[in-house]
């Protein structure tokens, strides 16, 4: 990654340059493609009061560049505070790469050919039996939920829910 450190009205020393890589240092740990960082120093002085301001300009593969800008009285108060919020939009940059763009896997159904037919039929060793009857033999298997046939011939799911009490879908 390239880096460009520029000073306007103001002398840079190694001080501030180190400052500089060091903050750049920890962007890099989203695992984004940076492709460049150049960083804009300026001095201000408007009504005789003294600022300073930090402009960040970060170049993205496959992503427009990231422009953060900030100013304060502190020339590292401003670096620091703009670094932080570089490190906020690369996060949730790299948080929506990771996380919400995730698509899930197609699983491909068998063909069926015009001859073949599927016809649903209900097995006969499946007996219906009371909710407090699958409650029960839920909790003497130990596994996580229990199929069965209510009284009202409907297919039904017990479950054991992750605050230890029990579920009916």
């Amino acid at each position: 990654m390239n880096l460009s450190i520029v000073g306007k009205q103001l002398e840079l020393t190694d001080a501030i340059k180190a400052h500089v890589e060091s903050g750049k240092d920890s962007l890099s740990k989203y695992n984004l493609d940076i492709i460049s960082t150049r960083v804009v120093l300026s001095a201000d002085e408007k009504n005789g009061k003294k600022g300073f301001s930090a402009e960040f300009a970060i170049n993205l593969a496959h992503m427009n560049t990231v422009v953060i800008k900030q100013k304060d009285k502190d020339l590292y108060a401003a670096i620091d505070l703009a670094i932080e919020r570089a490190k906020k939009v690369l996060r949730r940059h790299h948080d929506k790469i990771t996380n919400h763009k995730k698509k899930e896997e197609v699983v491909d159904m068998p063909s069926f050919d015009d001859a073949d037919e599927v016809i649903p039929t209900r097995l006969l060793s499946y007996k219906p039996i009371e909710i407090e009857e699958a409650l029960t033999e839920l909790k003497e298997s130990g596994k996580q939920f229990f199929v069965f046939i209510d009284m009202d011939d409907k297919m039904r799911i017990i479950y054991k829910r992750s605050d230890d009490k029990f579920g009916l879908y």
